[in-house]
């Protein structure tokens, strides 16, 4: 789906918004100072009156947080459920979810498309509040929460109520390296996966991750710029690690992993990275579904005040595409 004229600038209302929020100079804060920004932002995603711009969740879903414990450490989850009355007696599909934000996020952001996705399929969704990366914090940390949920969640699916045949991963942005990467191990473990769904996924951490067209299309778009993905990658793969590691681009085998959908909104500097990394999949024989959003930036399914038509198309799809794995 080629963008037409119309849809080359983000729409008035993101403009407005990051108009009137000083950008900070990503690459020269101290460390203290962006863990102040990020401890600052994540309270106001978090806020009541943010929901405006994260969206109202589905008033049938019940949302609340939970403690999981592993063997070295605990994280929070929030989990999302059907009512009583549409979910029956019988276990559930689960959908592991992770946020985006790399440095910044936290899951009450997507209380909007999971809350609506666990009322619509009757599905536990269950969402990793992870390690974010930070000086000393890499990526890989992330990675190992996402993937120590799943294992943790589907080996007591009876405590929970889910079905440990019927599982899906869903990630957004940074989150969508973590759900990538959690496919793969899966595949490795001879863990069960239907179904993957990477939203303006973010799959490319090396040296090559900002030589995408659409990297110089959209490197000054509103919610997403070119100098905010090079401090994610300096963050996220630090001096003397390999960042092909978590780059699930350079995996060495993307055979055998669940179908995947990409969304891919048609104004994110990340686009190129979505439509390679399906093409990849294809190549390799994992069939991948591809969905263009034209109006749309990088993270607008977690900003559907601002962008309803099209975070609502890309619920639609989403929701359709799980529903057809894990459900009918």
């Amino acid at each position: 789906m080629t963008p037409t004229a119309g849809t080359r600038q983000p729409p008035l209302a993101i403009r407005l918004l990051h108009a009137v929020r000083k950008e900070p100079d990503w690459l020269a804060m101290p460390a203290e100072d962006l863990n102040a920004f990020r401890d600052a932002e994540n309270r106001r995603r978090s806020s009541p009156l943010m929901r405006v711009v994260t969206g109202f969740p589905n008033r049938g879903t019940t949302i609340a947080w939970q403690d999981l414990r592993l063997s070295d450490r605990t994280l929070r989850v929030r989990v999302y459920r059907p009512s009583p009355a549409r979910a029956g007696t019988a276990a559930l599909p689960l959908v592991l979810h992770v946020h985006g934000g790399g440095f910044v996020g936290t899951a009450v952001q997507s209380d909007w498309i999971n809350s609506h996705l666990a009322g619509r399929l009757s599905a536990v969704v269950v969402s990793v509040e992870h390690r974010l990366v930070a000086a000393g914090m890499p990526l890989s940390a992330a990675v190992d929460d996402g993937w120590d949920v799943l294992r943790e969640v589907v080996g007591d699916a009876g405590r929970w109520g889910v079905d440990p045949a019927r599982v899906a991963v869903f990630g957004e942005s940074a989150g969508a390296v973590v759900t990538a990467l959690a496919a793969v191990r899966a595949r490795e473990s001879e863990l069960d996966i239907r179904a993957q769904v990477l939203v303006n996924p973010c799959v490319d951490l090396t040296d090559t991750a900002l030589d995408y067209p659409s990297m110089s299309q959209h490197g000054a778009s509103p919610t997403l710029t070119v100098a905010q993905m090079e401090l994610f990658r300096r963050l996220a793969a630090p001096e003397g690690t390999d960042p092909r590691t978590v780059s699930p681009l350079y995996a060495d085998d993307l055979s055998g992993l669940p179908p995947a959908l990409v969304v891919i909104p048609i104004l994110d500097p990340l686009a190129d990275h979505g439509r390679v990394f399906a093409r990849r999949l294809q190549e390799a024989g994992t069939p991948a579904t591809v969905t263009e959003h034209p109006g749309a930036g990088h993270a607008f399914l977690s900003m559907p005040g601002m962008l309803p038509a099209q975070a609502k198309a890309a619920r639609a799809a989403i929701a359709d595409f799980l529903g057809d794995r894990l459900v009918r």
